[in-house]
């Protein structure tokens, strides 16, 4: 990777006081990059900045944003613009996941999860895209193999990063010839806090994860694949070994890997479902 690729670029990230948001912040910090980091804590946002940057004030912006809110996806933007004047990268990570059986689920949680990370793509997409155009820059949704291959489990989960696929995927052949560059990111299992804070069937936080988390690919590795990516103007990355061969065995042979998928997912401890 070229170490000065990413030096002097304006990167917004969202979800970025934690896991892959802020792993990719403190990575493209060391690379020279101005950064527009928003997330719905300021005070952590502030911190990181304080600690990734000599010169936070100059080179780091912090937005306090809820992405499910399009009016601060706008003043995210408008603010980038008003203190750096381009957009050369925006990064849609802010995400949430959850964990229940469908017909257990209190349809509140999918609007949940679509409002932040379908919708929280969308409305920060559309207003920076004319920066980005302006730049033939690039944007990036951070999904999951979810986005690829239904997890049971995770209906409302898998269906905002299918739509998040959907409408990247559309979005750089509608731009074809314009410069943009759009790349559909799937980590994988990935170390981090998703699955603390994912939702349970009433609404309420998980508050713990039911997997080893260090067996997993950590933050600070997937936010390098991306900044390869990102580089290298990649249309699509998925990331580690099962990941690949969950999307490639999903097209190949659909119905093995859905039963493949139920007998590994119900391994989970305290699983919402078990074969009877």
């Amino acid at each position: 990777m070229k170490r000065d690729y990413f030096k002097g670029k304006v990167i917004v990230i969202t979800g970025a006081s934690s896991g892959i948001g802020l792993a990719s912040a403190e990575l493209f910090a060391s690379l020279g990059a101005k950064l527009s980091l928003a997330a719905r804590s300021e005070d952590k946002l502030k911190e990181l900045a304080g600690r990734i940057s000599p010169d936070p004030d100059r080179d780091i912006l912090c937005v306090k944003t809820d992405v499910s809110v399009e009016e601060d996806c706008r003043n995210l933007v408008d603010r980038t613009v008003e203190k750096f004047g381009r957009i050369d990268i925006l990064v849609n990570n802010a995400g949430l996941s959850m964990r229940a059986m469908f017909r257990d689920l209190d349809l509140s949680v999918i609007k949940t999860l679509m409002d932040v990370n379908f919708w929280g793509t969308v409305y920060c997409t559309k207003y920076a895209l004319p920066f980005l155009l302006q730049s033939k820059g690039s944007v990036v949704g951070v999904i999951s193999i979810a986005g690829f291959a239904g997890l049971p489990g995770r209906t409302g989960y898998a269906s905002s990063k299918y739509a998040i696929r959907g409408f990247l995927d559309t979005l750089r052949i509608e731009h074809l010839y314009d410069g943009l560059h759009v790349m559909v990111f799937a980590p994988g299992f990935t170390a981090s806090n998703v699955r603390n804070a994912a939702l349970t069937a009433d609404g309420s936080r998980q508050g713990k994860t039911p997997r080893d988390e260090g067996k997993m690919m950590t933050a600070e590795k997937v936010a390098m694949y991306m900044a390869k990516g990102l580089e290298k103007r990649r249309s699509e990355m998925i990331l580690t070994p099962i990941g690949k061969l969950t999307v490639l065995m999903h097209n190949i042979f659909p119905r093995l890997t859905d039963r493949l998928e139920f007998s590994y997912m119900a391994k989970e401890p305290d699983s919402p479902f078990h074969r009877k």
